[in-house]
């Protein structure tokens, strides 16, 4: 069985199962999902743990012959096996597998992992973890959901902010949830309990705002231009590569024709979000661009990203960024029309 992180500690008081995955996009929660069913085990009297680091060279032996082993003192033992890689490869896969076939008595067992693509969430050493054990999945906290996961952990503290403050903290720790988590406990040791000014915010607040290719999706998809070029502005500063910027808009029209023209036919939107992955987590914002943009919109688009993948190889005169930029625009209910400059 799946949930997300939020839905593990209402989980938890149902009492605690043998095995936990824990794996996503937001290591920060994936951490702190796992430290909170370490904290309910160590309470319920699993008082001995035993730490794997599953590296190159990993003894997968050693994982079944000591969660097996009895504690000196006959404690309760959690086990607790990390996969950096997220890889457990070939010897590693058939290792758990025998595993989850004999969960060890008086065991319970962790096992967590970075981020993982649908192919090996598709493989069948993971559906066995999942049908043995509870999975538990960190979704990454969007642009637009981040001030209002900062007023929770500053609630969580015992400190509150008003709205200004909470979208200047998110615009200097954007695309960086682990900054913002050590943000907000900066303000907590650097003023008491009750309200944190803008002043206060902005005199221990530091940019630290770290942009992600991926991001740029969430920008066009909400017709945000302001933000689209505050994060193509950082990403040119941090060095990204144009071509992967590009490809990153063009991955995003090509699905939202491939959806409208499936709309066209007749198809249910459901299905052909299934169909085209969409994640949940994006699938409102794609259905509100679906409304506002045509097909021939995004047939245009994808003209224009040919013509900037010509400028970016240095066959075509041109700005790089500057196209990019107004390649972005076109998503928005104003784009920013200046061609490409022929050869």
């Amino acid at each position: 069985m799946q949930i997300n992180s939020e839905q593990l500690a209402p989980r938890l008081l149902r009492g605690l199962g043998p095995l936990y995955i824990f794996y996503g996009d937001e290591t920060l929660l994936t951490l702190e999902a796992a430290d909170r069913v370490r904290h309910e085990a160590h309470r319920q009297g699993y008082g001995a743990r035993d730490v794997f680091i599953a590296e190159a060279g990993f003894n997968w032996g050693d994982l079944n012959m000591q969660a097996n082993s009895l504690s000196l003192f006959g404690d309760k033992k959690i086990v607790d096996l990390r996969v950096p890689s997220g890889k457990p490869g070939i010897e590693g896969a058939e290792a758990l597998r025998k595993y989850c076939s004999a969960l060890p008595q008086d065991v319970i067992t962790l096992i967590t992992f970075p981020a993982l693509d649908r192919q090996t969430q598709s493989s069948k050493w993971f559906e066995t973890l999942c049908e043995v054990g509870l999975a538990v999945f960190s979704s990454r906290v969007d642009r637009r959901a981040l001030p209002q996961w900062i007023a929770q952990r500053l609630k969580m503290q015992g400190q509150d902010a008003d709205q200004l403050t909470l979208e200047f903290i998110t615009d200097c720790v954007e695309g960086n949830l682990l900054a913002a988590f050590h943000e907000v406990q900066k303000l907590a040791l650097l003023f008491p309990l009750g309200t944190v000014t803008f002043e206060d915010a902005k005199s221990a607040v530091l940019d630290v705002a770290r942009y992600d290719p991926f991001q740029i999706g969430e920008s066009l998809l909400n017709a945000d231009m302001p933000r689209l070029v505050k994060v193509l502005d950082g990403l040119r500063g941090e060095g990204a590569a144009p071509p992967l910027i590009l490809w990153v808009i063009t991955e995003q029209a090509t699905v939202l024709l491939k959806l409208l023209q499936g709309l066209s036919m007749g198809k249910p939107l459901a299905q052909l979000l299934r169909e085209n992955r969409v994640p949940s987590s994006r699938q409102n914002m794609v259905s509100a661009a679906l409304r506002r943009l045509k097909i021939e919109q995004l047939h245009q688009i994808l003209i224009h990203s040919a013509k900037v993948d010509r400028v970016i190889k240095g066959l075509s005169r041109g700005a790089i960024w500057d196209e990019l930029v107004q390649l972005g625009s076109r998503f928005c209910d104003k784009p920013i029309l200046h061609s490409v400059n022929p050869d």
